[in-house]
């Protein structure tokens, strides 16, 4: 029942935690989120959807190209929580992405649905690190996964040496160095952090470490249409110039990269034309 419906969800693969795996590495406050979401918590469900739409130019990252996947996710597993509910009555099945307490990646690692990236990233063949991670936390008796837990990738080393900001070092990911947070940063920006903006090739978000791994060369692309079709991979100042931030929600609402509003995108397109 379970294949099925993630596999009419559209994700690629998945898996059941027990929670009390991941629960000792959940600080005080985020157990208490977990536990107001879901009383009891016992498993976790982890889906791994593929988001990749081919090797285009842009000055987005691939991820935020296509329809927000916040969206697209909440979708396909809301439909999978609804036969969920009716199969195991009863049951609470809370849906989650990236703002849920719960660990995404960790919880993919543990559950074996692919390799860990020397990035941090899970790594999916044949689809690559271009994946999105979604959950679904319930009190329900399900059986875990009975996969090994994830292994590691080859170590090439190609991601942290394309890094421009050593944002890579060893096992230590240094998210204050990363283009892409760098991107999404609001306010003022150092001269030094406006330097890197001018030279990075994305207004938003960052593939540098992506595009250098050998696993994401000839990647698949994705089983959903809204990663695929009706795409923005490029935004010049003109389309952002003059726009309050309801003309900017209503105009880009549905993507990714509006949740800072319009003010990041253009101090980002105006350092390129500085």
């Amino acid at each position: 029942m379970l294949d099925a419906a993630f596999d009419g969800s559209g994700a690629a693969a998945w898996g059941c935690v027990d929670f009390g795996r991941i629960r000792p590495d959940l600080s005080t406050e985020k157990r208490d989120k977990v536990e107001k979401l879901c009383p009891n918590p016992r498993t976790v469900l982890v889906a791994a959807f593929p988001y990749f739409a081919g090797e285009t130019a842009g000055n987005l990252s691939v991820y935020a190209r296509g329809e927000d996947y916040h969206l697209v996710l909440g979708r396909r597993l809301n439909t999978v929580c609804k036969l969920l509910r009716e199969h195991y009555a009863g049951y609470l099945f809370v849906p989650g992405v990236d703002s849920s307490p719960l660990p995404e990646r960790e919880l993919a690692f543990m559950a074996g649905l692919g390799l860990r990236g020397s990035n941090g990233l899970l790594i999916l063949p044949p689809y690559g690190s271009y994946v999105f991670l979604g959950t679904i936390l319930t009190d329900a008796p399900l059986e875990v996964s009975t996969f090994p837990p994830a292994g590691v990738c080859i170590s090439c080393g190609k991601c942290a040496a394309a890094c421009p900001t050593a944002a890579l070092e060893g096992a230590v990911f240094h998210r204050e160095r990363c283009l892409s947070e760098l991107t999404q940063k609001k306010g003022e920006l150092t001269g030094g952090e406006e330097a890197l903006l001018r030279r990075h090739p994305y207004i938003w978000g960052c593939d540098i470490c992506q595009t250098a791994c050998p696993y994401n060369q000839g990647a698949e692309t994705a089983l959903l249409s809204p990663f695929l079709t009706d795409l923005v991979e490029h935004l010049r100042l003109s389309d952002v110039s003059g726009l309050s931030n309801r003309q900017f929600k209503e105009k880009y609402g549905s993507r990714a990269f509006s949740w800072r509003g319009p003010a990041v995108l253009r101090r980002n397109l105006q350092l390129k034309h500085d």
